[in-house]
């Protein structure tokens, strides 16, 4: 009976090496990097207030297409509103005032057209009593007299012309000094309203009616309608390997059974401290049908790859890059490794049974 079982085991483990051996392989394998995956909206950003205060308005609701400068959300500027409104007067009083109907310059100018025609009139009753005195003719006290009238009127042409000037100079300044006032008072009005910085779709909104706005907290966050990019999370240790252009395979849990290619776009350079890894982002070389703000899954991105190689299953090399064959363990020299295969330069070929290790 004990001759009988032991026979019995080494039929099982003759089955059991069977099903467990194996002949390397001639096929492609690629050498990737590891990364965490999260699709995001192109240009996706976070709208802030300029300025705290309550949300008086509420413009758009999740989900919303918007346009470049389309409000978002309005906070109550009652005051604001007001400085405005004056500010505008104020302009619209400097320009009335500048070339209105009544404007001060006209009214200047009728002064100067008289001071003109008094002056040339003036000039021609001097001119008449010169040459009346050259030939003895008039009294002395006439010619003085006439002479006293034409210097009164030259200068008061002279003044008025100078008043001209200076008065077109102050009002000149005062609608430029109003106009900058109307724009500051436009622009910190503006403060108070919320708007939209690109073309694209609100993807969250933070705050509701009559909450308190701080300027400090996001109150909306907005991206690309149709523009997915990927963010990757990668180890510092891998960092270096990766460059722009390289291709990634994307697995996301939304669509466990599909895997998606992609490129690597950007690197940034600055390494998040909290979690020791570096954002890459990329973009989709055929994108699912359907994508949602903040889908996740992993990436692995290709950082070296070889056709038509020796390859094994992974799961057959011992940790000191050995096999087990029917000579028993045997050294190999290997290439590029995934996650599932490793690439055998040396020391074994496709005609070698190995076996999985015990």
């Amino acid at each position: 009976m004990t001759r009988y079982i032991f026979l019995f085991l080494i039929i099982l483990l003759s089955c059991n090496s069977e099903k467990e051996s194996l002949k390397p392989t001639v096929g492609n394998i690629s050498e990737s990097v590891y990364a965490t995956v999260t699709v995001l909206p192109d240009s996706l950003y976070r709208a802030h207030a300029a300025v705290g205060g309550i949300a008086e308005k509420i413009y758009v609701e999740e989900g919303d297409s918007v346009r470049v400068g389309q409000p978002v959300m309005q906070i109550s500027n009652t005051a604001p509103e007001l400085n405005v409104r004056n500010a505008k007067l104020a302009l619209e009083l400097a320009e009335e005032e500048y070339q209105g109907q009544a404007a001060i310059l006209k009214r200047i100018m009728d002064e100067i057209e008289v001071a003109r025609l008094n002056m040339k009139q003036d000039s021609v009753d001097f001119m008449r009593q010169q040459r009346l005195r050259e030939n003895d003719i008039g009294t002395e006290a006439e010619y003085d007299r006439r002479r006293l009238a034409y210097e009164v009127s030259r200068k008061n042409l002279a003044r008025l012309e100078d008043e001209l000037d200076r008065t077109r100079i102050e009002l000149e300044t005062q609608v430029e000094q109003a106009r900058n006032n109307y724009e500051t008072t436009l622009s910190n009005a503006s403060d108070f309203l919320v708007t939209s910085k690109i073309d694209g779709k609100v993807y969250g909104v933070y705050k509701a009616k009559g909450e308190f706005i701080n300027f400090q907290e996001p109150v909306a966050a907005i991206g690309s309608r149709d523009k997915f990019l990927i963010e990757m999370l990668v180890d510092e240790v891998d960092i270096a390997r990766i460059s722009e252009g390289q291709q990634v395979a994307i697995t996301l849990d939304a669509y466990k059974d599909e895997v998606f290619t992609a490129h690597i776009t950007r690197i940034l350079p600055q390494k998040d401290e909290r979690t020791q890894t570096f954002t890459v982002e990329g973009l989709f070389d055929e994108a699912p049908e359907a994508l949602y703000a903040g889908l996740s899954g992993e990436a692995n991105i290709i950082i070296r790859r070889k056709d038509n190689v020796l390859i094994i299953p992974r799961s057959y090399m011992t940790a000191n890059k050995e096999v087990r064959t029917k000579d028993g363990l045997k050294k190999i020299e290997t290439g590029l490794m995934s996650m599932e295969s490793v690439e055998i330069t040396s020391g074994i070929d496709s005609a070698t049974l190995i076996y999985r290790p015990e």
